[in-house]
């Protein structure tokens, strides 16, 4: 598969209970729907062609012989469509009833699974009817002169792809303790299905839909859900038809209740599953299940791979869409980078920091996590050294506006020109001060640092670093300069969240003097201010002209680093997520730009000082991302070239 994404759904067709003729026909005009929608798996509700709710009718001979003329009708009318159908239906077996799925393709049928946990609590009593997968000791089964794989030990797989490979439960299954579908995942099977009658009371939506998401994550797997709907029998219960695809703990498509005739779909990354699974260590470690055999029932499907995807690409990863989780993520971020900050604070016995302040995002980010820091450890604000230094580059609004920011926020202003001894550097080293190349700003850089770290000496306190997750990314600092601190506060968070963090803290965590000057500091252009402004004073220098949008390169970072994806796959997605804001060749172009950058700096990772994990995505070598210096990225530029 090139990009993994492959179409499935999930259906609640019209139904009337024990009226399997009708429900056949309702059912195929689905699947052929669900074909035209270019659906490669369509899933339906639990005992589907007969409807859940027929009770001590599932006794009838009559019944069962119907639905198995109907399933004869479905397979007829859908012999020459690519589609799979998994469709529920009671399945008489050597004087045992069994609650079954049966997968169907091209008019074949590719196996039966029977249900294994079987209800017989509150409202459901189907014990009465059913007998459970665990009492089958049988490999096959014959229905209509085929005689087909039969048992809760099926996996499905296309022959070609092995990504795609499915396993089924049948509702309660789900409710277990340990569910059957924990066991398929660990055996190959990256998308779960579940047919299901789930009836509707207070409060079980939410809980249904949680199971679901949990474990659709804890298997690393897509989970797609189907229950009955609204034409089952009202005798006792009402069922609402609730459809859900969730993927990896992400609902992904989800379905109105209570309304008849409804099919919803999305597309699974399946490359995505299987690359986070090879680096789970719990997909290492199953030697205990060897004696649980599954069988693979293999399958092959036209045009498997979706390239018209209709699921959301989250443009920023780093940064939940929905304000309430926004606002949460921001609140956690906070509060791990305080905790942090504190225990290395107590570990080194300091009560005394100091803080290069600069009036730009990252510096004004960690100065508030410093400044609320020493409110948690009761330490006087006055014991921060916040030091703001004025170079070739530094613009009167971002001097006043440091200036203003460590007032506002009682810390002890230490202001120190730089440009002084930065010109006796250059006189020292030979350098014309009107070549404004790399030496011209790294001196700056450095000088900067020297002052920090002889200040924290002095003081006996700690350096504490600016830096953020984006910068380290492209490898967008000086050496031994700003790239070095004695803790970095701000290396696990990219540059897209910094600006969010500092909003959410002007409005939760700061009083209003703070949150005047932050407002402002929020409306200042992202740069070093290494070169000397332009003929109004104002930044000439903007990071985002020379490297390319930051939100971009967070996009970039965060599927290379996450899910391993490979560059042409990071530009399909990036097309989709930008498609309002950039043209391909753009794209393409930065993609590229922080693929070079990404490899060719790592030697800047590899040292970089102690700081705090705040997201899935981390760059500290003695973490999350441990990757040699001297590292090719020819294979990358290629895949990415060939595409």
């Amino acid at each position: 598969m090139k990009y993994g994404f492959v179409r499935v759904g999930a259906a609640v067709p019209k139904l009337k209970v024990a009226d399997c003729r009708y429900n056949s026909r309702e059912i195929i005009k689905m699947i052929k729907k669900g074909e035209e929608e270019k659906i490669k798996i369509l899933l339906f509700p639990e005992l589907s062609i007969t409807s859940y709710t027929c009770g001590d009718l599932f006794y009838q001979n009559a019944l069962i012989k119907d639905a198995f003329l109907c399933l004869n009708k479905i397979l007829d009318e859908t012999k020459e469509l690519d589609i799979i159908s998994i469709l529920g239906i009671p399945v008489l077996k050597d004087n045992q009833l069994f609650n079954c799925a049966v997968v169907i393709q091209k008019g074949k049928i590719l196996g039966v699974v029977p249900k294994t946990y079987i209800p017989n609590y509150s409202e459901f009593y189907e014990w009465r009817y059913f007998s459970s997968s665990k009492n089958s000791i049988w490999d096959t089964v014959d229905i209509l002169g085929q005689e087909v794989p039969f048992g809760a030990d099926l996996l499905f797989e296309e022959e070609k792809n092995k990504e795609l490979c499915f396993g089924i439960e049948i509702c309660e299954d789900l409710w277990s303790v340990v569910p059957p579908s924990c066991f398929q995942a660990m055996h190959g099977a990256t998308v779960l299905f579940n047919l299901s009658a789930s009836n509707e009371i207070i409060g079980k939506y939410e809980y249904r839909r949680e199971l679901v998401k949990q474990q659709s994550a804890r298997c690393i797997a897509a989970y797609v859900y189907s229950s009955s709907g609204v034409g089952e029998s009202t005798t006792d219960l009402v069922f609402g038809g609730h459809c859900i695809i969730s993927e990896y703990g992400t609902i992904l498509s989800q379905s109105e209740r209570f309304v008849e005739d409804q099919m919803i779909y999305s597309e699974i990354d399946l490359l995505k599953l299987v690359n986070y699974r090879t680096r789970n260590t719990s997909y290492m470690e199953y030697g205990y299940l060897k004696d649980m055999k599954f069988r693979k029932i293999q399958f092959k499907l036209n045009n498997i791979e979706a390239d018209d995807i209709t699921r959301d690409i989250e443009p920023h990863p780093f940064v939940p869409c929905d304000l309430g989780a926004r606002a949460k993520r921001c609140s956690d971020v906070f509060k791990i980078q305080i905790a942090a900050l504190a225990k290395r604070m107590k570990h080194t016995k300091r009560d005394k920091a100091v803080i290069g302040i600069s009036g730009g995002l990252d510096s004004t980010l960690a100065f508030l996590v410093t400044a609320k820091t020493f409110d948690h450890l009761k330490i006087p604000r006055k014991n921060i050294i916040a030091v703001t230094m004025p170079g070739f580059g530094t613009t009167e609004e971002t001097y006043q506006n440091s200036l203003e920011l460590i007032k506002s926020l009682d810390a002890t202003l230490k202001d120190i020109d730089i440009k002084p001894a930065c010109l006796q550097h250059f006189k020292d080293i030979g350098h014309d001060v009107n070549t404004h190349d790399i030496t011209y700003e790294n001196v700056q850089s450095r000088e900067r640092t020297q002052i920090l770290m002889d200040i924290a000496n002095k003081e006996g306190g700690l350096v504490i670093g600016t830096g953020d997750m984006s910068e380290l990314a492209l490898g967008w600092c000086t050496y031994n300069g700003d790239h070095m601190s004695m803790y970095s506060v701000n290396c696990g968070v990219p540059k897209t969240l910094v600006a969010f963090l500092l909003r959410w803290a002007a409005d939760n965590v700061l009083d209003e003097r703070v949150k005047d000057v932050l407002l402002r500091i929020l409306n200042t252009p992202i740069s070093p201010e290494l070169l000397p402004p332009d003929d109004k004073g104002k930044i000439k220098q903007k990071t985002e002209e020379v490297i390319g949008p930051y939100e971009l390169h967070d996009f970039f970072l965060y599927h290379m680093i996450r899910y391993g994806a490979a560059p042409s796959k990071i530009l399909f997605l990036a097309k989709k997520a930008f498609s309002d804001k950039y043209r391909e060749d753009e794209i393409k172009k930065w993609l590229l730009f922080f693929l070079k950058r990404f490899f060719t700096h790592q030697f800047k990772r590899s040292s970089m000082p102690d700081g705090p994990k705040v997201g899935t995505v981390s760059l500290s070598p003695r973490g999350d991302w441990r990757m040699p210096s001297d590292a090719q990225v020819n294979s990358w530029i290629d895949e990415l070239n060939n595409e």
